[in-house]
């Protein structure tokens, strides 16, 4: 068997393999508690922080090495995974924990960092773009790759910059591989892509325990940015699919906060790759908002664009549910956010 699509998707068993990931990654973080407290592995609060005591950092190793540990097993031992999250996908992940988890001990540098996103991006690519365009034909096939290729290295970063308050990342992860579970349920997407989602929405729900408010553990760029890597990886490929729509929509809080952040920085000829307290829900922290009351209404919001996202693909297809759809995904997101900053 050399495809997902030719794996029947098991409800029943897929949900028991996520609780059994979800526990897993729950026992695995709280031990690997233990070993960042005591050998100070902690993140110390600064005027750019969202938190008041020092914390530990680097909890998601644990999480990726569960992760990685499944997803090789899955593909040697029942080839769970489809083409497009094949061996560069997961060499890609892994290659991106490591580099992740020297800079969570001591700074690289954000060149270094940089450089190895776009290596990882680079190698992972071919394999994405190998059933189809990102684009659909409306780019050349040589630019249609590059664009892909920046919008993921994009994402993947974004992804790490939003990760700034209790919660907030488990809940978008969830979110978005808890969408493209619903979408193979449903018989648009392979079902392997469904079995890979359903083990991010357990391995985020392990780590929610402990990272909910108030957090007794930071996910560090470690888990960070390889959760923005295969999230990344699985929306291309819906893409790829010609499932764009929901690509746009399960992940379009984070890409709006993010993007519209980034634009204003470099607007004003600050550096964006520095970090500051100007998100959206960082601002709505400032405003004396809890984290749990923002990362809730953050599930809320996302929990209306997976049905939207579910919607572009059982409603017959046209331009006025295209524009429906986006539109209310829109709408949708500047609504949560108008909240944040009222």
């Amino acid at each position: 068997m050399t495809n997902g699509e030719n794996i029947y998707f098991d409800p029943l068993g897929a949900v028991v393999w996520a609780l059994v990931i979800a526990i897993t990654v729950w026992a695995a973080t709280g031990g690997l508690l233990r070993v960042l407290r005591q050998r100070q592995i902690l993140d110390i609060p600064n005027d750019r922080s969202s938190h008041k005591d020092p914390t530990p950092r680097g909890g998601g190793l644990a999480l990726v090495i569960i992760l990685g540990a499944t997803w090789l097993g899955a593909k040697l031992a029942f080839n769970l995974l489809d083409p497009s999250l094949g061996w560069p996908v997961l060499a890609g992940f892994l290659g991106l924990a490591a580099l992740s988890w020297l800079d969570d001990l001591r700074s690289l540098g954000a060149p270094v960092r940089l450089a190895g996103h776009l290596l990882a991006v680079g190698l992972a690519l071919p394999g994405i773009v190998a059933g189809g365009a990102v684009f659909q034909g409306l780019l050349p096939g040589w630019l249609d790759m590059v664009v892909a290729g920046l919008i993921w290295a994009g994402f993947l970063n974004f992804f790490n910059f939003m990760d700034g308050i209790d919660g907030i990342s488990g809940v978008e992860t969830a979110a978005i591989a808890g969408g493209i579970t619903v979408l193979a349920v449903l018989g648009s997407v392979p079902s392997a892509q469904g079995y890979a989602g359903l083990a991010l929405v357990g391995a985020a729900a392990g780590f929610l325990i402990w990272n909910w408010a108030p957090a007794k553990i930071f996910l560090g760029d470690v888990g960070s940015v390889p959760l923005g890597f295969v999230l990344g990886a699985l929306l291309l490929s819906l893409a790829v699919s010609g499932h764009w729509i929901a690509a746009l929509l399960l992940p379009a809080y984070y890409l709006a906060d993010a993007g519209v952040t980034l634009i204003r920085r470099a607007a004003r000829g600050e550096r964006i790759w520095q970090a500051h307290r100007e998100h959206f829900y960082q601002r709505a922290n400032q405003n004396g908002m809890s984290h749990n009351r923002i990362s809730s209404a953050i599930a809320v919001a996302n929990t209306i664009l997976i049905i939207l996202a579910g919607l572009s693909v059982v409603l017959p297809t046209s331009l006025f549910v295209t524009l429906s759809l986006l539109s209310a995904g829109a709408l949708t997101v500047a609504l949560l956010m108008t909240w944040m900053v009222r």
